[in-house]
């Protein structure tokens, strides 16, 4: 065994060897050399480490601002009522996250007519397009939801004008002047000049024909070597005359070129992103399907799949083949991240059956990227009243054009019903800067608005035979109602058009009307736009009656009224939603009511089930017009849309 005394003799005992007058090292000093290299890499790790940070988190670096978090909260309510926490609420409502894209300022050529001169101007005009499924909180106030407000009257919202004029066919740099006058067939005043020679022409177009470009194409071009230099004389035999040859690759079939027209069937991929576990028909439902498609699609894919629901992070990818308006859809695949599950296709004969994966596309990899809306859950979304004015507001559209959008939407659109995570508002309107906030002097161009399977378009027009302004659909027919079938919006519907014992006479006949119930003094207002043809007392047991005569042979009567409206008189015209009178029990009536009229041609209808015609139709010029005004509109938001999908790439 090795004592202590060995195993120093073993190592030695000897101080370091040392040469060139160099001293053993004091191990209490320290190296300046070594501190200031620690100190140096120390700095460059800290400033690699930054860099690839910021690389990293460059673009999310706001993702949670505390003051916008805060002002989207209900805690910027000062209500100490609506600060107390319930079971099951939300501390912080669902929103959802408006994209760059959905609001765009562009400037648009216009043309508006002054005197005998056409003057075209650049104005800058807001295209929104708005996903209303959202708890928004209400930053201007807005007028409550009351039905008789949105069907009558209102003075203070302008009617539609035409400040703007129409959408010019061309881009101008600075305002234009245009005056048109009548070609002068007769007595030329301007002098002759004289034809260009053969040799004069080719100088222009060899000069000039460069420049005729519409974008990297060339429009004309004049060919330096004389294509006929090869032809062959008329008095030659052209043995090639009749003959042609065609290349074809081996295997390849080749077939004409089939025109692409609004029914050519056209197939597209759609991406829906599940955030978290949902069942299948439902994800499919939120993304706009009808609930039979989805439940159909969903019944092929759940055999297969083994569960009905998705869990958060999946991917739903639709195969759709669209002709027309009608889409069908071919194939739907399931995706785990970026990982594909299982594919369902549609063979030959129709049916669904196991399919092979389709190629990747680069959309299921980004279909979570943080630009996506999040929608809300059904619980929380607002009335589809409340939607569209906070929505709009936030926009920058104003409160007088939101409330002209809700009278045009008005019978289609049930107001009181809760919004759908699919329900949506496009509008395209003028402005007065690159700020994009509407003003008084605002015009509405185009809305397309979309609440559940319901979609609704117009556009503004300028009639040129009267030079009334008005809203019509892809048709040319009037999005206003000629005639309303309630004129008491807030009345409660009593009894119906046909025989009834007579509450007072105590016998059977016929009720050649509708009832609608209402508290006395409530205001009655016009069913359409007409002429007053009576105004005062009936001898015949209807109290206080008006008369109003329609086009097209209509006449609507209002009875037992407590009161007429100043101002309606025999003779003077009244609009549709204009108070003409107020609820009451006038003549041989047990409560207060309307009872209500519509006569057709002299004979008395039910108001309720006869087919009321539609408003205003365009036909002739003036449709020619108004389809050529819809085409550059719709071009112009196209343009808009491919220019955004263009800066995304």
């Amino acid at each position: 065994m090795m004592t202590d005394k060995m195993m120093l003799r073993s190592l030695g005992n000897e101080p370091p060897i040392l040469a060139d007058g160099r001293r053993a090292p004091d191990r209490r000093e320290v190296s300046l050399r070594w501190l200031s290299g620690t100190f140096l890499t120390g700095i460059t790790s800290s400033i690699l480490m930054g860099v690839a940070l910021f690389a990293a988190l460059d673009g999310r670096q706001q993702l949670a601002i505390p003051a916008e978090a805060y002002a989207t909260s209900d805690n910027g309510s000062h209500d100490s009522t609506e600060d107390q926490v319930v079971r099951g609420g939300r501390l912080v409502s669902t929103a959802i996250a408006s994209k760059p894209s959905d609001r765009s300022i562009m400037e648009v050529s216009t043309v508006v007519r002054d005197g005998d001169k056409e003057v075209v101007r650049r104005q800058p005009f807001a295209h929104v397009k708005i996903a209303l499924a959202t708890n928004r909180v209400a930053t201007e106030t807005y007028p409550a939801f009351d039905p008789l407000a949105i069907f009558s009257a209102d003075e203070n919202i302008p009617p539609p004008a035409n400040r703007t004029g129409a959408i010019y066919g061309s881009d101008v740099e600075s305002e234009v002047s245009l005056k048109t006058v009548p070609f002068p067939a007769k007595d030329v005043p301007f002098p002759l000049a004289g034809s260009m020679s053969l040799d004069e022409v080719e100088e222009n177009v060899r000069s000039n024909g460069s420049v005729l470009t519409d974008g990297n194409t060339q429009l004309s071009a004049l060919y330096y070597i004389d294509p006929r230099r090869f032809a062959t004389d008329d008095s030659d035999v052209d043995l090639t005359a009749g003959l042609a040859a065609r290349i074809v690759e081996e295997n390849m079939s080749v077939s004409a070129p089939e025109a692409v027209t609004p029914q050519t069937q056209e197939f597209a991929d759609d991406i829906i992103p599940v955030r978290e576990n949902t069942p299948i028909a439902t994800a499919l439902t939120n993304a706009g399907y009808l609930k039979a498609d989805a439940d159909d699609i969903t019944a092929k894919i759940v055999p297969l799949f083994g569960a009905s629901n998705l869990s958060g992070g999946d991917v739903l990818r639709i195969g759709i083949l669209q002709k027309g308006e009608q889409a069908k859809i071919i194939r739907a695949s399931i995706y785990r991240g970026t990982k594909h599950v299982l594919t369902v296709a549609q063979n030959d004969h129709g049916d669904f059956v196991a399919g092979s994966e389709p190629p990747m596309l680069d959309a299921i990899a980004t279909a979570f990227d943080n630009d996506a809306p999040v929608v809300a859950a059904g619980r929380d979304l607002p009335s589809v009243y409340d939607g569209i004015y906070r929505a709009a507001l936030s926009y920058g559209m104003s409160r007088e054009m939101v409330a002209q959008i809700v009278k045009l939407l008005a019978s289609n659109v049930d107001f009181q019903a809760q919004l759908k995570p699919t329900d949506s508002l496009e509008a395209f309107f003028s402005v007065t800067d690159a700020n994009g906030q509407a003003t008084a002097d605002s015009e509405l161009l185009y809305v397309n608005a979309k609440f559940g399977d319901t979609v609704t378009r117009f556009y503004r027009f300028e009639d040129p035979d009267d030079h009334s302004i008005d809203y019509f659909d892809d048709s040319g027919k009037s999005i206003r109602q000629f005639l309303l079938r309630n004129p008491v919006p807030t009345g409660i519907f009593k009894s119906g058009f046909g025989m009834r014992r007579h509450p007072i006479l105590g016998f059977a006949r016929m009720h050649t009307g509708v009832d609608w119930a209402a508290p006395r003094g409530t205001p009655i207002i016009s069913a359409g736009n007409g002429i007053v043809e009576k105004a005062g007392w009936d001898s015949g047991g209807f109290g206080n009656q008006t008369l109003i005569r329609h086009a097209n042979g209509y006449v609507s009567s209002y009875n037992h009224q407590s009161a007429i409206a100043k101002g309606v008189v025999p003779g003077a015209k009244v609009v549709q939603g204009q108070v003409i009178g107020f609820i009451g029990s006038t003549g041989l009536a047990t409560g207060p009511h309307l009872h209500y009229e519509l006569i057709v041609n002299g004979t008395k209808v039910d108001p309720l089930r006869i087919r009321l015609p539609g408003g205003k139709t365009l036909d002739g010029v003036a449709l020619a017009k108004f389809q050529d005004e819809r085409k550059r509109i719709d071009t112009l938001l196209s343009d808009e849309k491919s220019k955004q999908v263009a800066s995304k790439d």
